[in-house]
This record gives structure tokens, C-alpha cells and sequence, in this order.
């Protein structure tokens, strides 16, 4: 699976999870600014929760054929984030998301790997309609899904929390985005 999900753009490099990010992951999800707009699955703290949240991203690429990727700066090889598309059952639609590590914030790494993501699931796997759900105080992330191409489409409440939904369609054949 791994060696034809990787992509790469002109600073990083994006390949699925592998168990050997979990320290990364640890460090980067407990940061409490990174927190601040984070659903969590179960535990969110430790290498405990860390693991689960890996092995929850590898079986998402396995069920669905995408998922997150493990963001890599090239300059340094560091682990930089996670960025892909999410949606597991019930989801109300196929979710492009971006989570980077702090120290990286306001270099455009998540509007690089977005724009990489976006491509892969428009392109790869074939995918019509990609949204990323958004909290209403999260202006960072508004401005990346608007950098990305995508507008705002609506409200909506999402596991008890009220998002802002920024959408992209496919472009047309020959359209460039």
C-alpha cells in the first residue's frame, strides 16, 4: 500500500502512518494550540492514544483507499503534521483536514499538502465533492480552505459542535483548479 500513496511536492513529502510516527504524533497532538480544534477519539493523551489514533489512520486507508498522510519536511525529515481525508461511517461527507506542528505554523504547509490531498482524492480516487468542516473561531484554517479553492457551503452541527462546511467539487475535465 504505502510506496504508491506517497506524494510528494516541492517541500514535503506525504506518506500514510506508520508506527514509527508515534512519537511525532504524541508531541504534535498535545500541543495545546493544536488541540484547541480537535475532535478526539476516545483518550486523547499519551502514546496510548497516539497509537490508537495511528491505527485508526492505517485502517482508514486499508477500508477506504485514502486517508491521512504523515507530512515530512524534506529540508529536515522531521515529521511536520498529518493532512488527508477522513471519513469514516456516518460522516457527512469525505473531509479534507490539516493538522501541523506549531514551530511550522505560517509557512503554507497545509495549504501545500491540501492542495496535494485535494489532487489525490479528486484525481486518485476519483472523488466528486471533498468539504472540510471547520470551527467557526479557527481563522487559520478558514484561510487555508480558501487557499485550497474551497467555499463556504453551510452550518452544520457536528458531534455536538457547531462547524463551518467549506467545500470543493471536482473541476470539470480540462478545468484547472
Amino acid at each position: 500500500m504505502q510506496s504508491r500513496h506517497v506524494v510528494e511536492t516541492p517541500r514535503l513529502r506525504l506518506r500514510p502512518p506508520e508506527g514509527r510516527d508515534l512519537d511525532a504524533f504524541v508531541d504534535i497532538h498535545e500541543d495545546p494550540e493544536v488541540l484547541k480544534y480537535l475532535r478526539s477519539i476516545g483518550n486523547s493523551e499519551g502514546r496510548v492514544a497516539g497509537w490508537r489514533l495511528i491505527a485508526i489512520l492505517i485502517g482508514h486507508w486499508e477500508l477506504r483507499g485514502y486517508g491521512h498522510w504523515t507530512v515530512i519536511e524534506k529540508a529536515t525529515s522531521d515529521i511536520v503534521g498529518r493532512v488527508g481525508l477522513w471519513y469514516p461511517e456516518g460522516w457527512p461527507g469525505v473531509e479534507l483536514g490539516w493538522i501541523i506542528r506549531r514551530s511550522r505554523w505560517n509557512r503554507g504547509y497545509a495549504t501545500e499538502a491540501g492542495r496535494a490531498a485535494l489532487d489525490f482524492g479528486f484525481n486518485t480516487a476519483d472523488l466528486k465533492h471533498i468539504v472540510s468542516m471547520i470551527a467557526a473561531d479557527n481563522p487559520r484554517s478558514i484561510r487555508v480552505a480558501e487557499k485550497i479553492g474551497a467555499s463556504f457551503e453551510r452550518r452544520e452541527t457536528v458531534e455536538g459542535v457547531e462547524t463551518l462546511v467549506y467545500g470543493c467539487h471536482r473541476p470539470a475535465p480540462g478545468v484547472a483548479r
